[in-house]
């Protein structure tokens, strides 16, 4: 059950990510972009998570996905933070 549920967030942070970078290439709202790239590396660190729980069982990915995850959320903290519109 945990991979499915683990799956279905990795595919969710995916059309996210999609969605939002669809949407930035027609209107060029840069917050988009930035939402856009945060999904993306959300959605590499729960790959990683999948990797991490199902297929590497004896290693230990946690300080990698953590690693992934902060870097994915520094684009949009900085959309946030010092974009102007």
């Amino acid at each position: 059950m945990s991979a499915l549920t683990y799956t279905l967030c990795a595919i969710t942070a995916l059309a996210c990510a999609v969605l939002l970078l669809r949407a930035f290439s027609r209107s060029r709202q840069r917050l988009l972009l930035w939402s856009g790239l945060c999904f993306a590396g959300l959605f590499i660190s729960n790959v990683l998570l999948v990797a991490d729980r199902l297929f590497l069982p004896d290693q230990d990915l946690a300080t990698l996905r953590l690693c992934v995850t902060l870097v994915s959320l520094l684009p949009l903290l900085y959309g946030l933070v010092w974009e102007d519109d």
